[in-house]
């Protein structure tokens, strides 16, 4: 159900997907991870349109532009009918070269499963 005016910020946050839980959304707000026009806001503030909702979350930053308003956590297109998605592109992910000694011959199943995890670990 869409809402006439401006929402709690909780609330819009929870609607538009970004966390599964309004608790979870409540939490956040709290904690300083959501923030309003660059401003940290309580779970309390109320969301305008135009307004432009930083979320940090623990896979990145999501920078979303308030263009609807919602109380009720509907379907995913309900969700992306409430803002414009702003967040920049995460890099691609590339795993660092793993170099080995020369004439170590080929490596083993088990040594070719600790290279890959070495590499993974350094990327990160």
């Amino acid at each position: 159900m869409p809402a006439d005016g401006p929402v709690r910020l909780d609330k819009w946050v929870w609607a538009a997907r970004c966390f599964k839980t309004r608790s979870q959304a409540t939490k956040a707000c709290g904690a300083g991870q959501v923030s309003v026009n660059g401003e940290k806001a309580r779970a309390s503030h109320l969301v305008r349109l135009g307004d432009r909702v930083e979320v940090r979350l623990e896979h990145g930053l999501r920078v979303l532009e308030v263009t609807g308003f919602g109380e009720r956590r509907g379907s995913a297109t309900d969700a992306a009918a409430l803002f414009v998605d702003h967040t920049p592109p995460a890099p691609p992910r590339v795993p660092p070269p793993v170099v080995r000694d020369r004439g170590q011959g080929r490596p083993t199943k088990r040594d070719r499963r600790q290279l890959g995890r070495l590499a993974w670990d350094e990327g990160d």
